[in-house]
């Protein structure tokens, strides 16, 4: 069962030392609040529109960005950021940029919020780990939020570790289920972005590696996906004139994950 996002409960009543930076500029304990009181109104105005709270199941992918409520087949989706965790156990937070555990599809934006924190001499927001509290973690959520115009915020439960998001966009079911079937359970990877393969492609022996086009890893695919080959399906597919019933079934195409294709790059290659 979801954990209420009680942001009146969590932020309503603490103290903080009081931050100032140059002359002239807002101070940092000010900019917080003002944040944390429009993430406020935003939260009201979100659950008043997507009861988010009302669904008995969540799930979040960082492979595909995607935060899923359901219950039974009943979906609500939408896209999200990782904004950090707060460790309950230690009282520590860690700005998600600042975490090598966390996908760039769910972290790089985050990199706006240290740039705006460099920029005012905000120095919470440019440190990735440091002791905190809780009530912070929800600021720095809220100040998330603000700079990067979010549409609400979530944190799952846990008992130790609080992930603290902030939803970007909400996402109709048939463009998340078109976004979820472009991803792979793999046993090596877990999630990851599929990619199709010709069957003698191995990521432990050179056999060639042909491509449909020029990849790197973690590129951005819109309507392609990575597909290779190696040089004996490359013999055949030219000796039949491109991609036909003979060929394909010589290549005998399989699924993989991205980072099982890139391995089996780099060792055809010597590079990703």
């Amino acid at each position: 069962m979801p954990e209420a996002v009680t942001l009146a409960q969590d932020l309503g009543i603490y103290s903080l030392k009081c931050i100032f930076t140059q002359m002239g500029k807002v101070p940092y304990i000010k900019f917080a609040k003002n944040c944390v009181t429009d993430l406020m109104d935003t939260q009201n105005e979100l659950e008043s529109i997507y009861p988010i709270h009302e669904y008995e199941n969540w799930f979040y992918n960082q492979a595909t960005g995607l935060l899923t409520f359901s219950t039974g087949d009943d979906e609500l989706n939408f896209k999200y950021v990782n904004v950090g965790s707060f460790s309950k156990k230690f009282n520590t937070w860690k700005w998600s940029w600042d975490n090598e555990h966390t996908l760039s599809k769910v972290k790089d934006d985050i990199l706006h919020v240290k740039e705006f924190g460099e920029k005012h001499g905000y120095e919470k927001l440019t440190g990735g780990y440091f002791a905190s509290s809780e009530h912070e973690a929800w600021e720095f959520t809220a100040i998330t939020a603000k700079l990067m115009k979010g549409i609400g915020a979530y944190r799952p439960t846990s008992e130790h570790l609080l992930i603290f998001m902030v939803l970007t966009e909400f996402v109709d079911n048939e463009t998340a289920k078109d976004i979820k079937d472009l991803y792979v359970e793999c046993d090596k990877h877990e999630y990851r972005r599929r990619a199709f393969v010709c069957s003698h492609l191995m990521a432990r022996e050179e056999v060639g590696f042909e491509e449909a086009f020029d990849t790197y890893e973690n590129m951005e695919l819109y309507d392609d996906d990575y597909q290779a080959w190696c040089n004996e399906c490359e013999k055949i597919r030219r000796r039949e004139d491109g991609w036909n019933k003979k060929s394909m079934e010589f290549a005998d195409i399989r699924v993989v994950c991205e980072k099982c294709y890139f391995e089996m790059k780099e060792i055809n290659l010597g590079y990703k």
